[in-house]
């Protein structure tokens, strides 16, 4: 018995010491579920200043390392010269990395490309019309062979006027139709910014680019900064159509002319903000969408003290008008704009469901004389 009484204490201090490990272990979990609560906050609940001035504020930020980047883009103009080479043998050039590339393909096209012309299209605008910019580049091709087919100048202003009232269809049939002069040596240089932007993502837009990119008279330098991007396009479009040479030119630039039209998550939001958010938005929705849009924001505007619009009531407006042919038609409008957080829903005091707009009066004014 005397032998097992000096192994008693230790035992006992085993036994403590692991219900000091319980024990801190709950109070962690506890502790952390506390803080977890507390800090649920909404960012609607945050103290947020004026966009104007934090985006000054924002502009006066020093950049750091200045040397190393513009050691960077001097690598970058050492390759310019096999760019080029690449362009003429029929790829076209994809550039991926961090930071805003338009400073580097402008720089590009400014420099190397003088002999060619260029078309700039800028897709981080909010809206891009696809057919002016083929409009622009049939007519550069149309005056290229002018002169090798002796066309007077009439003739030529006559095909000018024509390409205009042409369909997207006879835009490429025409581009198709002329053979490039000299081979690769005389063509037309499409630089697209951020060819993954707002106004270029949807599927049909990247089909008619990708067409464009197929004609001999055009060659294609782009750039992308989403993350998904590769996911526009499958693998004919990737391999035949564009057929991209990937080049990995990291520049570390900030966004400047990108972020323009995107509002600042911690700035304040004001009602010319709020307005251009929703229009980016709506600018990305059918013209029919739109316009069902416009009813229900002109019954909110003169019917401010009411809760809302009844969906019932909608759907009768937009019936008289021709807008929509069934129920369902507008249930699938209704799921665009909730799914955008353009229109909630809440019970009327009659029990019924209805419509309206998360943003103030004069927001919602300015939208719609945006929208025109």
């Amino acid at each position: 018995m005397d032998s097992n009484g000096p192994e008693s204490p230790g035992m006992n201090d085993d036994g403590e010491e692991e219900f000091g490990f319980s024990r801190d272990y709950f109070l962690a979990r506890e502790q952390a579920a506390s803080s977890r609560k507390k800090s649920a906050r909404k960012l609607s609940e945050m103290d947020l200043i004026d966009e104007q001035v934090l985006r000054a504020a924002a502009s006066e930020i020093v950049p750091k390392n200045e040397e190393g980047i513009a050691a960077l883009m001097r690598s970058y103009k050492n390759l310019y010269t096999k760019w080029l080479f690449e362009l003429r043998c029929g790829l076209g050039l994809l550039m991926y990395g961090f930071g805003s590339k338009k400073v580097l393909l402008e720089d590009f096209a400014s420099t190397s490309l003088t002999d060619y012309d260029v078309v700039v299209i800028n897709g981080f605008l909010p809206a891009v019309n696809i057919k002016q910019v083929m409009v622009t580049i049939a007519e550069l091709v149309h005056d290229k062979h002018k002169g090798k087919r002796k066309a007077s100048t009439g003739n030529g202003q006559k095909t000018k006027q024509q390409f205009n009232t042409q369909t997207i269809d006879d835009l490429f049939t025409f581009l198709n139709e002329e053979e490039a002069m000299d081979g690769r040596d005389s063509f037309v240089c499409v630089v697209i910014h951020n060819i993954d932007g707002p106004a270029l993502r949807d599927s049909e837009s990247q089909q008619y680019l990708a067409r464009m990119a197929c004609c001999s008279n055009v060659c294609v330098v782009a750039s992308i900064d989403h993350v998904n991007a590769p996911l526009l396009w499958d693998k004919k479009m990737v391999h035949t159509q564009f057929n991209w040479c990937w080049h990995h030119v990291p520049t570390f630039a900030p966004y400047n002319a990108e972020g323009v039209y995107f509002p600042l998550i911690l700035a304040s939001g004001t009602a010319a903000q709020c307005a251009r958010t929703a229009t980016i938005v709506l600018q990305s929705l059918t013209p029919n969408a739109q316009s069902v849009f416009r009813v229900l924001a002109d019954y909110l505007l003169a019917n401010e003290k009411e809760e809302g619009m009844p969906v019932s009531a909608l759907y009768a407006k937009c019936r008289e008008r021709f807008l929509v042919s069934s129920q369902l038609t507008l249930n699938s409008h209704l799921t665009e704009f909730r799914d955008h957080v353009l229109v909630k829903t809440r019970k009327h005091s009659d029990g019924q469901d209805c419509l309206y707009i998360p943003l103030p009066s004069d927001a919602l004014h300015k939208l719609l004389s945006d929208l025109g």
